[in-house]
């Protein structure tokens, strides 16, 4: 049994607590429709005991859970027992950048909308360096190379063969920031020109003069899962990250991506407000 769950199983756990809940039963008559004590229930719904893919779909035949789609999705979730690339950074680098990490490696899209800082997915080795050098309380050099390479690996995601849909909502803020000075923001800049031509990603940019607009205030990823219940929202904390599942929260978030990617310019005018920043520099 793992001292940290994984995400995944996290979210198994989040999702068989809400249909038990839903149809009002208690725990110890969700153990008795698996043959287990009570206390191997309350693990599986903290994500710290494995449950296999037929134990999920005996749950929610009890649960009455009518949504087959989404019962098949958490059941393949749970019968996946690969290990990810991340769990070579575990000790490394904090366990909410290891779920980030997760998430995102199995996403079936993404969208992020952010202020001051260039998405993580999109960011130069240079610039990621000198966002982490400027993290409270101060991370040793080590891990700060750490994290560095944690992202630069998560980054493989917007060219990795089969790639996912990322869309990525960035104000104006955020393409004037100097990490590192005029040098290192160029090549940031014209890295975030180069990945916008890619065929899965979409950039859009929110100008100054946009004025003021729903979420402003934070920066959120939005992932999309194989389902639309089983979607994730990651919201940035100088602890470590909040991830939000329930389902009026993600659809709140969703309506807030809509109305900034209304406030934003087109994909062409963005770029073309990049180039001009770049010779600024």
């Amino acid at each position: 049994m793992p001292h940290t769950p994984s995400a995944r199983k996290q979210r198994i756990g989040i999702e068989l607590r809400k249909m038990r809940d839903a149809a009002g039963m208690t725990t110890a008559e969700a153990a008795a429709v698996l043959g287990l004590n009570r206390s191997k229930i309350t693990l599986i719904e903290q994500g710290l005991y494995a449950i296999t893919p037929e134990r999920v779909l005996a749950l929610a035949s009890e649960y009455e859970e009518g949504d087959s789609e989404y019962v098949d999705a958490l059941a393949a979730m749970a019968g996946d027992k690969s290990e990810g690339w991340w769990e070579a950074h575990r000790g490394l680098v904090s366990n909410g950048l290891l779920d980030i990490s997760e998430i995102e490696h199995h996403a079936h899209g993404l969208s992020t909308y952010q202020i001051c800082h260039v998405p993580g997915l999109m960011q130069t080795e240079d610039t990621a360096r000198e966002i982490f050098r400027e993290v409270y309380p101060p991370l040793r050099p080590l891990n700060i190379e750490a994290r560095v390479e944690n992202r630069m690996r998560r980054a493989q995601l917007l060219t990795r063969a089969e790639p996912m849909p990322y869309e990525a909502i960035v104000h104006e803020a955020a393409l004037r920031m100097t990490f590192g000075g005029a040098t290192v923001a160029r090549a940031q800049l014209e890295q975030l020109l180069t990945l916008s031509e890619l065929s899965n990603v979409t950039l859009r940019v929110v100008e100054f003069r946009a004025g003021g607009f729903k979420g402003a205030g934070q920066a959120v990823m939005y992932a999309k899962g194989p389902v639309d219940r089983l979607d994730t929202v990651q919201l940035d904390s100088i602890g470590s990250p909040a991830f939000l599942t329930d389902v009026n929260q993600l659809k709140n978030y969703q309506n807030v991506i809509a109305a900034m990617r209304d406030r934003a310019l087109g994909p062409d005018d963005s770029r073309d407000l990049i180039s001009r920043i770049v010779k600024t520099l």
